[in-house]
């Protein structure tokens, strides 16, 4: 029951709505915004209502369709064995697209600011008319075995622009932190019209070789002061690399960077010569303010025009379809090995009579292969 003060309020109330030229009146008011745009909100529906074909989405793929290219992307990364297939008929009919792109790996310890570049340097290739693809390999949640996404959120401004495209892919445990498929993701960007691709990795290793075998141009990121400019731990990586960076030389850090790219450089004099002839060199740059990044394009494209003109650039391409050929080979062996009935039973037959010393690890191998 309303009290007299309540009712006297609430009359009061009323009479202001309906005299808007009362000071105190209150407006009536709107009804909220859908939570989803109905534009994507029907779009949805419509991608939602039948499944795509493969020749539609390779179609899609060509006329430079993102939605489509993710979906393609998303079949290659599938483990089912239907999507691996319809996966395969799409790479199958937009192959001959394939191969008229810049190929670049892009590699670094965690915290140099392999994303902060990245940003940087291809908002600098779109102002040059040019279009990007990032392939960004992600470390993998140990719960969901998916992508963090922390690459996409962090390139805010490519993210935003219609000739730049970004993957962020699980690595799922992978060698060297790049994904299965990234090879395949790759091609299918460069079917959709990206003339530049980049691969960012996890971080860097000894095992770094993955994306060193699927791109054209390999560059290493390093930090100044970190303490092992002329240490060997590094060596296996930089005589992969075709250009080393000192990022982050800006500010009080610039004088250090100048000085790790003296130490770099004159390392680099130190490894053999590269198949390439193409001479590493060592540089400095700064994601955040963009020093260096447009040299480092123009070395970029130096080093494709030395290896088109010596030959070395196509026969790199030949090697790297050789080499994935092989492991993908293994691959297979190695999971129909495992997938023959009763191989899991002869596998804990054999550990047992290993850890009982009953056995030799050589005899057991050779059982299980016969």
């Amino acid at each position: 029951m309303e009290t007299p003060n309540e009712d006297i309020g609430k009359k009061n109330q009323d009479s202001d709505i309906a005299n808007p030229k009362s000071a105190l009146s209150v407006n009536p008011g709107v009804a909220d915004a859908p939570a989803i745009s109905p534009y994507i909100r029907d779009q949805r529906k419509t991608l939602n209502r039948k499944e795509i074909s493969v020749e539609e989405l390779a179609t899609g793929i060509l006329s430079g369709n993102r939605t489509h290219l993710s979906k393609a992307i998303t079949l290659v990364e599938s483990n089912l064995e239907a999507h691996n297939d319809k996966a395969q008929a799409i790479l199958e009919l937009v192959m001959p697209k394939v191969g008229n792109s810049i190929r670049m790996g892009i590699t670094g310890v965690p915290g140099v600011g392999k994303s902060t570049f990245i940003e940087s340097f291809g908002s600098y290739l779109l102002e040059q008319n040019h279009k990007l693809a990032v392939l960004a390999i992600d470390p993998s949640s140990q719960r969901t075995k998916g992508s963090i996404l922390g690459d996409k959120t962090r390139m805010e401004i490519l993210s935003k622009s219609e000739n730049a495209f970004i993957r962020p892919s699980p690595s799922s445990g992978s060698l060297g932190g790049v994904a299965r498929k990234t090879r395949e993701s790759m091609y299918l960007c460069e079917a959709a019209g990206f003339d530049t691709i980049i691969i960012e990795t996890v971080g860097v290793g000894q095992s770094e070789t993955q994306v060193h075998s699927m791109v054209d141009f390999f560059l290493l990121l390093m930090l100044a002061g970190a303490g092992d400019e002329l240490q060997g731990i590094k060596r296996g990586i930089m005589e992969m690399a075709d250009l080393i960076a000192i990022n982050k030389a800006d500010g009080p850090n610039e004088p250090f960077a100048m000085r790790a790219r003296v130490e770099y450089e004159s390392a680099l004099h130190l490894f053999p010569a590269p198949e390439s002839k193409w001479t590493p060199r060592a540089t400095t740059c700064s994601g955040i303010g963009g020093k260096g990044i447009e040299e480092i394009w123009k070395l970029v494209l130096d080093y494709i025009s030395t290896t088109k003109s010596n030959g070395y650039y196509v026969k790199n391409r030949e090697n790297q379809t050789r080499m994935w050929f092989e492991e993908t080979l293994r691959e297979a062996v190695l999971e129909q090995f495992f997938m023959r009935p009763g191989k899991k039973e002869a596998i804990l037959e054999s550990e047992t009579k290993l850890m009982s010393g009953q056995s030799t690890l050589l005899k057991e191998i050779k059982r299980l292969m016969d």
